[in-house]
């Protein structure tokens, strides 16, 4: 029986277009989160991560593939039980204004979640509304405003506690502090911090900034084109990567130290993976490797394990940095 709360197993999907061949969002990804923990889901913009947040929470379908939560298979249920499961997984969206809606108060967006399933009303609708805002570190008294009347960092802990409200045990962070100031991210990512330990909340963060990755998960996925290339505890990942594609994204990761001298590893040649043969490694074209080779355009790699790293790479054993020594 699996212990994971939620797992995806060969998940695809596609977006079909008049006249032109469809775009492969995801391929094949193989994923899962165990209770408990925070998973970091990094990569460039179109890599498929959102696409991937909404699967999970079964906001679009899949192509191909599955999504179980909690052991049920999120396809087969009926209108029903995914109405009832709903409470069980919610999600925090990247623009905070835009995910609230204007006309409504602060109290109206926060409470909706709890009167749509019946949790409270009346005076207790009011108590648990000003209890979440105060949870969130807002001001009870906020419940009152408007959307417009806020900043972005109290905009996006409004959607927090809007996602808190029905108690839910899995948590989509899609990008949470992407649009915030620098000062503001660090605020949010350590409010995620102590609400996953206070609730012991299940939690998918996703993001293209590694540094902000690193902050919260246990353990963090890179994506590349729709695909899963290296998966890792958060500080092997982060020590030890074993991916090029990875290298490169923890290369623009700012350095406080500059006497470490860290060179940045500039990423050239069509992020669409033009240039590479049918069946080969995406990044090929991309690839700064020394090792790459003919393999590399040919034959695409799969995951497998290289020192407690789940890596997609034909030369993960081989570190980069130096000539024909093994990776750490």
């Amino acid at each position: 029986m699996s212990t994971s709360l939620v797992e995806a197993v060969g998940l695809t999907r596609e977006y079909r277009r008049p006249r032109r061949p469809p775009i492969r969002a995801l391929d094949g990804v193989d994923l899962a989160i165990r209770p408990g923990e925070t998973l970091g889901l990094v990569g460039e913009s179109g890599c498929g991560k959102s696409t991937l947040g909404r699967l999970l929470l079964r906001l679009d379908r899949p192509t191909a593939g599955s999504v179980r939560f909690e052991g049920r298979d999120l396809a087969a249920c009926d209108a029903a039980t995914l109405r009832s499961l709903r409470r069980r997984f919610q999600i925090v969206f990247q623009d905070p204004y835009t995910a609230l809606n204007p006309r409504l108060t602060i109290g109206a967006s926060v409470s909706e979640g709890l009167e749509v399933h019946r949790l409270a009303a009346g005076a207790k609708l009011r108590r648990r509304v000003g209890g979440l805002l105060e949870e969130v570190g807002l001001d009870p008294a906020d419940a009152d405003r408007y959307p417009h009347e806020l900043s972005g960092g109290q905009r996006q802990r409004v959607g927090i506690a809007r996602a808190l409200a029905v108690e839910p045990v899995f948590l989509v962070c899609d990008e949470p502090v992407s649009a915030l100031d620098v000062s503001v991210r660090a605020q949010i990512l350590a409010l995620l911090r102590r609400l996953q330990e206070r609730h012991g909340l299940t939690m998918l963060f996703i993001a293209h900034d590694l540094a902000a990755v690193r902050q919260v998960a246990h353990r963090i996925a890179v994506m590349y084109l729709g695909r899963v290339v290296e998966e890792a505890e958060a500080d092997r990942l982060v020590r030890h990567p074993l991916h090029p594609y990875t290298r490169a994204l923890l290369s623009a990761v700012p350095d406080l130290d500059p006497a470490r001298g860290r060179s940045r590893i500039v990423l050239e040649g069509d992020p669409a993976g033009g240039g590479v043969g049918a069946g080969g490694c995406a990044f090929a074209g991309r690839c700064w490797h020394p090792a790459r080779d003919d393999r590399c355009r040919r034959e695409a790699p799969m995951l497998r394990t290289v020192a407690d790293t789940l890596v997609a790479c034909h030369h993960a054993e081989r570190d980069p940095m130096t000539t024909g020594v093994p990776a750490p």
